[in-house]
């Protein structure tokens, strides 16, 4: 029974999406440790990630159960189906977020002094669909939290290299999340739940999509010139923009039939590409 539950508990936080963010935190602290990070700091760096992401999902999760129960695309999910309850939901987020803080603290004193910011921004996220369409930049910052708090695990300083890696990571996921967002257009108009496509149209909101990553591959090319890390590096940023572009073909404001697997499959393979190029990189340096 307690497995069965477990299993809900990670098919409704949606454990695989995992892909997009950890190859970028492990991103920030091989840039960081110059491709020679120690195991121990890769393992509770890891540790950080699981907490932080597994307690942000659930707490997206909690807070927003009302809405997928009313909302058709999301009403099958274990909360509104009444698969797990609210309570356990709960126990599993102060897990989290206790598996982040002890990570922090065998890191070094500089994530512990960050994490509450952390936590802020994990938690905000969730509320601010019913505020402002601009909550895709929320997820975005949130985000890209993770290759600059690997960053900081490995240096305890905060440099300009791991903020232009955080601002590209982070209009990377701003701009797959406004495609996602497309797909719940007619039910946020309808129950005022605000985002990009609801305010400015499905077109207008594919557009913004498109700049921001044309902006994210900007970011990651800047990372490599910072860095010095060579040719093979930049060949991964080419390959992320052909990524993008191919992307961006498979979905149109009137056709999100391949929304799935514009989100899903373009973007793991992304996030996986862009740190096997940098570590081939590093390992060339």
């Amino acid at each position: 029974m307690a497995w069965r539950k477990f299993r809900i508990f990670l098919d409704m936080i949606k454990y695989e999406h995992t892909i997009f963010a950890l190859p970028f935190a492990y991103l920030g602290a091989f840039t960081a440790a110059a491709g020679h990070p120690t195991l121990a700091q890769l393992g509770w760096i890891t540790l950080a990630m699981l907490g932080a992401r597994t307690a942000a999902m659930s707490l997206n999760r909690l807070i927003d159960r009302h809405l997928d129960a009313l909302n058709p695309r999301t009403a099958n999910r274990a909360l509104p189906l009444g698969l797990i309850s609210v309570a356990e939901v709960w126990i599993y987020t102060l897990m989290s977020f206790a598996l982040l803080f002890l990570a922090a603290i065998r890191l070094n004193r500089l994530c512990v002094q960050l994490m509450p910011i952390a936590v802020l921004v994990l938690v905000l996220y969730s509320y601010t669909k019913r505020w402002t369409w601009a909550c895709h930049f929320a997820l975005g910052l949130a985000d890209a939290l993770a290759p600059v708090g690997a960053w900081v695990a490995i240096r305890a300083t905060i440099d300009l290299p791991v903020v232009i890696l955080g601002l590209g990571m982070g209009s990377w996921v701003a701009g797959f999340d406004i495609i996602y967002a497309c797909q719940d257009y007619d039910f946020d108009r309808r129950y005022g739940v605000h985002s990009i496509p609801a305010r400015f149209g499905k077109e207008r909101a594919l557009v913004i999509a498109r700049s921001l990553h044309a902006s994210s591959i900007v970011m990651l090319a800047g990372l490599g010139f910072l860095l010095h890390l060579g040719w093979l590096y930049y060949l991964g940023v080419l390959v992320a923009a052909v990524i993008l572009i191919h992307e961006h073909r498979l979905v149109a404001p009137d056709d999100l039939s391949h929304l799935n697997l514009a989100f899903l499959n373009m973007n793991g393979y992304l996030s996986v590409l862009m740190f096997v190029f940098t570590l081939l990189a590093l390992t060339l340096k």
